[in-house]
């Protein structure tokens, strides 16, 4: 036979005390109570000895939340996402909130489907990485008045809340790093995508070129799809080795485009950094494990899932506060893959 629920009220009568009295204490509200501090630590010593389970259904009928957050990211499989998502849990879990993941796989269609369950789940909240292509999924939850945030991507043109890394800023210092080390044919692979984080690395890339009066070629930039990934990188570097200006110099927009870049360099026979310098978005342990650790723009991962879920908590508790808007800054980690080109004789 199953063992009776505990409830609040076998507490109190354990402790001689109303089931107010034990309600209070448990939910925190000694102070409001005027609970003295000896009968406080007895209600809690009888909660503890008799295992008693606070019933989350009944709170939140009560309080008409769940105290749930549904946090959608585009691919669980990344290493940045999956670690966004371990911080996203542990600092919703420090404020009382619980997190549903889901992972979009970078499609539109699915992170919509996600947005449906957890909307039916009544979760209080979102924090979301947006998919290509996922606009009208944020201008719907604004219809809504549902309550989120965007998190490393958001839509310029869509008042929201949103945390995220000054992606322009990140790319510049990349092609400068690798301008001010002697290289001048430097290329840039992407996704080919309209999200506007994307947009702004290969803008900053530019820009770079742009303030050493390197000329841009066309054949510099190659843009992959997300499900095609290791032929386009593939082809790509060798139309940039081909070029009339071959490249002495790679920047990979993603860790994911590098892994795959880094791996057909190798089938190539060619040597980091005095063939070609590399650097990264995102850091990985694989960066370190290759045979010439690799400089990389480190992402705030800490401080972007910390500060979403402050963002979030706040929205929630003030939805008529103004939107707030953060943008963070990478910080570029030189290592021997971008060292200083030297002459060859």
């Amino acid at each position: 036979m199953s063992q009776k629920k505990v409830s609040i009220k076998d507490i109190a009568q354990q402790a001689g005390v109303s089931t107010a009295l034990v309600s209070y204490v448990l939910n925190g509200k000694e102070k409001e109570s005027r609970v003295g501090q000896e009968i406080a630590l007895k209600i809690r010593q009888i909660a503890r000895e008799l295992n008693y389970q606070p019933s989350y259904l009944a709170k939140s009928l009560r309080s008409g939340k769940t105290q749930t957050i549904g946090l959608i990211i585009a691919d669980i499989s990344n290493p940045f996402f999956a670690n966004i998502a371990r911080i996203v849990e542990d600092e919703a879990k420090k404020i009382g909130y619980t997190v549903i993941i889901g992972s979009s796989d970078e499609t539109a269609d699915k992170s919509r489907d996600l947005i449906d369950v957890f909307l039916n789940r009544q979760v209080d909240g979102f924090i979301i990485v947006s998919a290509e292509a996922s606009d009208e999924q944020i201008y719907y939850l604004k219809d809504k008045n549902v309550s989120f945030v965007l998190l490393d991507r958001h839509f310029p043109e869509i008042p929201t809340d949103f945390v995220s890394l000054n992606n322009y800023k990140a790319a510049l210092d990349a092609g400068l790093h690798l301008l001010e080390n002697g290289y001048k044919h430097i290329g840039l692979i992407a996704y080919k995508s309209g999200l506007f984080h994307m947009k702004e690395r290969i803008r900053g890339y530019r820009k770079a070129l742009e303030q050493h009066n390197v000329t841009f070629r066309p054949e510099w930039l190659i843009e992959v799809g997300f499900d095609t990934i290791e032929q386009e990188v593939k082809a790509g570097i060798n139309a940039m080795l081909a070029s009339d200006a071959p490249i002495d110099a790679l920047i990979f927009a993603t860790y994911r485009l590098a892994i795959s870049g880094l791996k057909y360099i190798n089938e190539l026979g060619l040597k980091v950094p005095d063939d070609l310098a590399i650097v990264s978005f995102g850091q990985a342990e694989a960066f370190d494990l290759y045979y010439c650790p690799i400089t990389y723009l480190q992402q705030p991962m800490d401080d972007l899932g910390k500060m979403a879920v402050s963002v979030l908590a706040n929205k929630l508790k003030h939805p008529q506060e103004p939107q707030k808007q953060v943008l963070m800054e990478a910080q570029l980690i030189a290592r021997d893959s971008s060292r200083r080109k030297v002459p060859k004789s």
